[in-house]
């Protein structure tokens, strides 16, 4: 038996009761979702493809940059129109591909601070349209991370957009406590420690007031974690922080949660590595059109392709996203 057994939705990107039951068959197995960010299409099938060759569930997630990026650098984004249009661009993408991988798909969206809200309401009026159409949201799922602001304010608005999201059937997840680090011009490098915790009685706190609202919801609680990559030691994390902050729940409420494991730092540095390897093996074809080594009139076309080396990119970023999977238990789940 896999995780496709208790899904509507065998392939492809699946929504509302399909990603309740797809959590809680990963908490009863005892596996973790890798939520894999994408900016591209080319990182998307990469990731796909190592999902489909390890017979793996799979996130694909993307940030406010990301989503940009995949609308066009050449977009002006001050009003948040690239990262709408990207968002909405790659959400119709992966829809068309992913159920040729034969795997489900969560489609999801990464953390969204209080000044890159307007980024999520153009995405939530995307979903209400494509709703109203198909009958399911365009997106599994989106992230909301007020964890800067005070707790009130954020459980406050979180629940205002539930409320906004619970007729789609759409999954939102919340952080409490701040992600340190930097990413997408979200800067909390210089935040105290202390605010890189969370407190269990915030957690109930959240628990009470968006249980009402909708099932389709989790926590994102900080244990320590933050974004980038940092010297050994610098970084202190208390994973044990999370069992102790369940069981306060559980305790009050019956409930288990499973959770994904958000991985991006690591793939970008793993396609660069076969776009490098490829440009530094292939440095003598790259320089010019016509001439290299075999030859002062030998054209270099199928050297200098981009379908070439971007395909090296996507193998060794798919290599990674593999060992992840198998990391994580989530290989042969499906």
């Amino acid at each position: 038996m896999g995780c496709q057994d208790v899904l509507k939705r065998k392939a492809g990107v699946i929504y509302g009761e399909d990603v309740l039951k797809l959590f809680k068959y990963a908490q009863e197995k005892a596996f973790a979702i890798p939520a894999v960010n994408v900016t591209s299409s080319s990182t998307v099938v990469a990731s796909l493809e190592a999902a489909r060759d390890k017979k793996s569930p799979l996130i694909l997630q993307l940030s406010q940059g990301g989503a940009a990026y995949f609308c066009g650098k050449g977009v002006s984004n001050s009003d948040q129109t690239a990262s709408i249009t990207g968002a909405v661009a790659a959400a119709h993408f992966i829809r068309a591909v992913a159920p040729a991988y034969g795997i489900p798909v969560v489609l999801h969206t990464d953390h969204c601070a209080k000044k890159l809200l307007p980024w999520l309401d153009g995405m939530l009026d995307a979903d209400e349209s494509f709703f109203k159409s198909t009958g399911e949201p365009l997106y599994s799922s989106h992230m909301i991370d007020l964890s800067e602001e005070s707790v009130d304010f954020n459980i406050q608005t979180t629940a205002k957009y539930l409320s906004r999201m619970a007729p789609l059937r759409q999954w939102l997840e919340m952080e409490i406590g701040i992600t340190g680090g930097e990413e997408d011009g979200v800067n909390n490098e210089s935040v105290d420690n202390n605010s890189l915790y969370t407190q269990p009685e915030d957690i109930y706190d959240i628990y009470k007031t968006l249980s009402p609202i909708s099932p389709y919801f989790s926590i994102a609680a900080g244990f320590g974690n933050v974004h980038g990559v940092y010297k050994p030691g610098n970084v202190k994390l208390h994973p044990e922080l999370l069992s102790k902050h369940q069981k306060y729940v559980q305790d009050k409420t019956g409930g288990k949660d499973a959770k994904p494991v958000f991985l991006d730092t690591d793939m970008q540095y793993a396609y660069t590595e076969g776009i490098r390897d490829y440009m530094s093996s292939k440095k003598d074809y790259l320089g010019s059109q016509v001439g290299n080594p075999e030859g002062s009139d030998k054209p270099n076309k199928k050297y200098y392709d981009p379908r070439v080396w971007v395909r090296e990119g996507e193998k060794t970023m798919s290599k990674r996203v593999s060992e992840a999977l198998v990391d994580f238990n989530t290989a042969g789940q499906v």
